[in-house]
């Protein structure tokens, strides 16, 4: 008999297939543990997850509390780092509290899952991150989707509600063309409606605002009662996991309610070591910040983008997945590291490169940058 006869999992060679034949099958590749390429890929966007003090905090820590967190952080795996880290970052971006979790994915579950739910509504942008995404899915609550950055459509879908409450969310610096939302303006539509607004700064941490502060913190929205933050340690702080910023009654809450801040094991302690010393590194390097955005500049430059990057992230479309495939890999066999974004990540004919800069880039870093992408883009470049 056939495998087809056999399998309850017959069906997904017909799903592999399809995926195939759209350019649209994905597979991982190891990176060495010393790199020879150019990285403009990863999320690095201080340089900092190789800088010796982040290194030293997570080593600090391993040795201090050990290589895990033994539990849920309600049980054992609640440390005196995770802790620190929580006051200081809030401090730092100027929240009143914070708490962490094992992932910016699972803090955006649990925050979006936990400050909405059955009877309320729910508005998120349409290239909200998948995490976002997700978190209205399992929310129970009646989600709105409005189109990219439609100030008038968030204000329509808050002003039409029956529901008593309501959460607005959406990403400060989204991920696949980095960008900007408009917080004051999204912030005053929410405060008319008596909604919350909840942000992920996951891309406007370390980047945007004073000292890389956030977004939020450069629209003086800082601190606002009526507004949560989530964001990432596995960005600009080089380390990994999440935290979830805002009101003390916030904080109280996703302890009681957001489940996977329940029913997750905790932010292993060397993560947590490793950001506050990379959040130390910020702090007394302010001028990281600014240049990520100067070194995005100059690869949007080089690659003819028109758009000028507000962010670390540079997006060059080539509309079709198998052209954008190819371009990578060219890039790749060039020395340069390049990711690459096809359906379902963005729209349909809009895949394309996603280059992503770095304060630590050098000058002949950027010069066989500039070399490999006039060659794979095909065209005479700045």
């Amino acid at each position: 008999m056939t495998r087809a006869g056999l399998s309850p999992l017959a069906w997904l060679d017909a799903v592999e297939r399809q995926r195939r034949q759209a350019g649209l099958r994905r597979s991982l590749r190891a990176r060495p543990a010393v790199g020879t390429d150019l990285d403009l890929a990863s999320n690095d966007y201080l340089g900092l997850s190789r800088h010796p003090a982040v290194i030293e905090g997570a080593v600090t820590a391993l040795r201090t509390w050990g290589a895990g967190s033994t539990g849920s952080r309600l049980v054992t795996g609640n440390t005196e780092l995770h802790e620190q880290f929580e006051s200081v970052l809030a401090d730092f971006v100027g929240a009143e509290t914070g708490l962490v979790f094992s992932s910016g994915y699972t803090a955006n579950l649990g925050a979006v899952a936990a400050l909405s739910g059955p009877g309320s509504l729910l508005v998120s942008d349409a290239l909200s991150h998948a995490s976002l995404v997700d978190g209205c899915r399992l929310s129970r609550a009646r989600v709105v989707v409005t189109p990219h950055n439609d100030v008038d459509a968030v204000e329509a879908a808050l002003a039409g509600r029956t529901e008593e409450r309501a959460l607005v969310v959406t990403d400060s610096v989204f991920s696949t063309d980095g960008a900007l939302a408009p917080l004051r303006q999204l912030h005053e539509v929410c405060r008319r409606h008596r909604a919350l607004l909840l942000v992920d700064e996951a891309h406007g941490l370390g980047v945007r605002g004073v000292g890389g502060r956030g977004l939020l913190h450069e629209a003086g929205l800082a601190g606002a009662p009526d507004i949560v933050v989530t964001t990432t340690l596995s960005k600009s702080l080089g380390s990994q996991g999440g935290v979830v910023l805002g009101p003390a009654a916030v904080r109280d809450h996703l302890i009681d309610s957001a489940r996977t801040f329940i029913f997750d094991t905790g932010l292993t302690p060397a993560a947590a070591g490793a950001a506050i010393a990379a959040l130390d590194v910020l702090t007394a390097e302010p001028w990281r910040a600014e240049a990520v955005i100067s070194r995005a500049r100059e690869l949007a430059a080089m690659c003819g983008v028109p758009d000028v990057p507000e962010s670390a992230v540079v997006s060059v479309v080539l509309g079709d997945p198998e052209v954008a495939v190819a371009a990578a890999a060219a890039c790749l066999d060039a020395g340069v590291r390049v990711g690459c974004f096809r359906p379902p990540t963005v729209p349909t004919g809009t895949s394309r490169l996603r280059l992503t800069a770095r304060a630590s880039l050098t000058d002949d870093e950027m010069d066989l940058a500039r070399r490999v992408f006039t060659s794979v883009l095909g065209a005479d470049r700045p």
